[in-house]
C-alpha cells in the first residue's frame, strides 16, 4: 500500500471513528473490505439526509396546509381546496334556466327512520322571486342562507325595491370570499345554485363556489354528480327542452337520473314561475311526492320508447 492511500485510509476511518491499519501489512482482501465500509456509511448518512429532508418539507407543507390566509409555494389555497372536497361528497344539485321558468332539483340521501324529513331541505326560499339549493356541509348552508334573507329584507327595506338575484349571489359570494382570508375562521364548505327572477321578469341562475367565485348560467350542476349531470346538461340544453314548464321539469329529471336511482323518495324539485297575471307575480312551489313520481313515470316511458324505436331501427338495418 502507497503512502497516499495509507493516507486516505486514516482520514476516512477517522471521520467513521475507527481505527485505521497501522502497519503496512494490510492485504487486498482487507483493502477492499475498507472501502466497502466507507461506501455503506456513505450511503446511510445520504439516507438520514434525505429522509431530514422530507420530514423538514412536509413539515413546511403542513403549517401552509394549516394557514388559511397563506399560499402555498406553488399557489395554493389548501382550506379553500379541502372546502371545493367537502362539496364534492355533498348531494348532486341541478339547475335549470327556462323561457319563463327556473327549476332546481337535488338528490335526496336515505334518512333515518325517526327523523323528520322537513329538517333537511337542500332548497330554500330566500325570498317571493329568489330560491337556492346546494352541496355539502348542511350547517354551513343554514348560515347562509340565513345571511341571504336578511340581506334580502334590508335591501327591500332600503330601496323600496325586490333584490336582484345577481345582487343577492353576489353577497353571498362575497360571504365567502371574506372567509377565505380572515384568521381564525374557515372557508364555508358549501356550494350554491341560485335561482330566481329579476324585477322585469327575467329568469337568472347563478352558482357560487366556497372560494367565493360565482357565475351566471342556462344549466349547471354541484355536488358529487357534477361531471356526469353538467356533461349531459351541455348535450340536451336546447330551446326544444327549455320552451316551457313541463320540459324544463323533465330535462332536471333526466340529468338527476344519470346519478340517482329512480324513484320519488330519491329526487327533490322545486320551481319558480314567472306568473301571466298582471304584476309579474313569481309563484314558487316543491312538487309534492305524487308529482314527482308521476314526472318520473314519464320519463321513463319516454326513455323505453326511445329504446324500443332504437332497437327497430337495428333490426331494420339487419
Amino acid at each position: 500500500m502507497g503512502k497516499e492511500q495509507k493516507e486516505l485510509l486514516k482520514q476516512c476511518c477517522t471521520t467513521l471513528h475507527c481505527t485505521a491499519p497501522a502497519t503496512p501489512a494490510v492485504t487486498t482482501v482487507s483493502w477492499v473490505r475498507t472501502l466497502v465500509a466507507i461506501n455503506m456509511a456513505i450511503q446511510f448518512e445520504v439516507k438520514v439526509w434525505k429522509k431530514s429532508s422530507v420530514t423538514e418539507f412536509t413539515g413546511r407543507m403542513e403549517r401552509y396546509d394549516r394557514a388559511i390566509t397563506i399560499f402555498s409555494p406553488d399557489g395554493h389555497l389548501f382550506q379553500v381546496e379541502y372546502a371545493q372536497e367537502a362539496v364534492k361528497k355533498g348531494s348532486t344539485a341541478v339547475g335549470v334556466r327556462g323561457k319563463n321558468c327556473v327549476v332546481i332539483g337535488v338528490e335526496k340521501k336515505s334518512i333515518p327512520t325517526l327523523q323528520d324529513d322537513r329538517t333537511i331541505r337542500k332548497i330554500h326560499s330566500i325570498d317571493e322571486h329568489v330560491m337556492l339549493a346546494f352541496a355539502g356541509l348542511s350547517a354551513d348552508a343554514r348560515v347562509l342562507v340565513d345571511r341571504a334573507r336578511i340581506e334580502c329584507q334590508s335591501y327591500k327595506l332600503t330601496l323600496e325595491d325586490p333584490v336582484t338575484v345577481g345582487y343577492i349571489a353576489r353577497f353571498i359570494a362575497n360571504t365567502k370570499q371574506r372567509f377565505t382570508q380572515s384568521p381564525g375562521r374557515r372557508p364555508f364548505g358549501i356550494s350554491m345554485l341560485i335561482g330566481g327572477f329579476d324585477f322585469d321578469g327575467t329568469p337568472r341562475l347563478f352558482k357560487t363556489e366556497p372560494s367565493g367565485a360565482y357565475y351566471e348560467y342556462s344549466a349547471n350542476s354541484t355536488g358529487r354528480g357534477e361531471k356526469p349531470v353538467r356533461e349531459y346538461l351541455e348535450e340536451h340544453y336546447n330551446d326544444e327542452t327549455t320552451a316551457d314548464e313541463a320540459s324544463v321539469l323533465k330535462l332536471v329529471v333526466k340529468a338527476l337520473s344519470q346519478v340517482v336511482q329512480s324513484g320519488a323518495q330519491n329526487i327533490e324539485i322545486a320551481v319558480m314561475k314567472l306568473s301571466t297575471e298582471p304584476g309579474r307575480t313569481v309563484n314558487y312551489r316543491i312538487l309534492p311526492t305524487e308529482e314527482v313520481e308521476e314526472l318520473i313515470k314519464v320519463v321513463d316511458d319516454e326513455r323505453m320508447e326511445a329504446e324500443a324505436e332504437e332497437a327497430a331501427k337495428k333490426t331494420g338495418l339487419k
